[in-house]
């Protein structure tokens, strides 16, 4: 014959929360590997070479681009900006196949 109450707010503000503290969440951090060590991990392991057992990957592991070539560097997009010079590129498109189909 319990019935749970809800305590009035005075209650709650007698207890003096301010020094109880959350525990904090035990989370493990595993060490993001960076393209160098990606690159030397490819290269002297054997996993590598084959997939299945079956397919050679020697190839493609000799034409892979190096991280150096692959980096570019971060370019703000401004939304007006992107969008008028798609638009513009879309209207221009569109004028020389109407001016084609005149033609």
């Amino acid at each position: 014959a319990d019935i749970p109450v809800i305590p009035d707010l005075e209650e709650v503000q007698e207890e003096d929360l301010a020094m109880q503290v959350a525990a904090p969440p035990s989370v493990q951090v595993n060490r993001v590997l960076t393209y160098h060590d990606l690159d030397k991990d490819l290269m002297k392991c054997a996993a590598f070479q084959t997939l299945d057992g079956e397919v050679d990957l020697k190839l493609l592991t000799k034409v892979l681009a190096p991280e150096y070539e692959l980096r570019e560097d971060d370019v703000s997009w401004d939304w007006d900006h992107l969008f008028t010079e798609v638009s513009s590129e879309l209207v221009t498109e569109w004028d020389l196949g109407q001016s084609e189909r005149e033609d």
